[in-house]
């Protein structure tokens, strides 16, 4: 490259890295005039794969499981998933000692699963199987022992990331709710749940293979 060429290109450079910085920064948050987040577009009704989804209530919700991005110091790389349970909220690990943090529902207790996995496939409005000790629990769940269609009435919602040790399926996903309130609470059969809007923006993140490491 030329002294020319560099010169010119140099800003181009700094503003993408400013916007990429800034993209991390607002955890891809439209930021309002005030500089602060926009969360009635980021949880605003969303028109996703033919299905209607609502708006989420986050003016009434607890602000600390609204997606934003924090300060966060770990050994894990960036791209990888941790999910701290007790805290209700999952982190997407980002450079520079910062993570983006959704806020999730865990599994109630004696369902909750701890350990590292990876993401083996990822599926948009995925078909629910319910565990048959679950049937068990639930006789009402039997006529969905073949599945339930993917759909807004469906609890695995909008995504599913399904996780998996080595060549086992661990059975527990990472998945949207039909259910918003139950965000920051123990709820679950074990698997983690998000808001649509959260686990449809997390989806697009991450790749297949991303490691996955759930706190104990």
């Amino acid at each position: 490259m030329t002294r020319r060429g560099l010169v010119f290109g140099l800003p181009l450079l700094i503003a993408a890295c400013q916007t990429k910085t800034q993209a991390i920064r607002n955890a891809g948050l439209t930021i309002t005039d005030e500089g602060k987040p926009n969360y009635a577009v980021a949880y605003g009704p969303v028109r996703d794969g033919g299905f209607n989804l609502p708006a989420i209530p986050w003016q009434s919700v607890d602000p600390r499981y609204l997606r934003q991005t924090v300060r966060y110091h770990t050994s894990h790389p960036a791209g990888t998933i941790v999910v701290d349970p007790a805290n209700k909220f999952l982190y997407l690990v980002q450079p520079g000692g910062r993570a983006i943090r959704y806020g999730i529902g865990v599994g109630r207790a004696g369902f909750a699963w701890q350990g590292d996995a990876v993401i083996r496939f990822k599926r948009e409005w995925p078909k629910w199987f319910p565990p048959a000790e679950m049937i068990e629990r639930d006789p009402k769940l039997e006529k969905y022992r073949d599945g339930q269609d993917g759909g807004p009435r469906n609890p695995i919602g909008a995504r599913g990331l399904y996780l998996w040790q080595g060549n086992k399926d661990t059975l527990y996903r990472i998945h949207g709710t039909n259910q918003p309130r139950s965000i920051g609470t123990n709820a679950s059969s074990g698997c983690i749940r998000m808001w649509q809007q959260d686990v449809i923006d997390l989806y697009n993140r991450v790749e297949l293979g991303t490691k996955v490491v759930v706190l104990g």
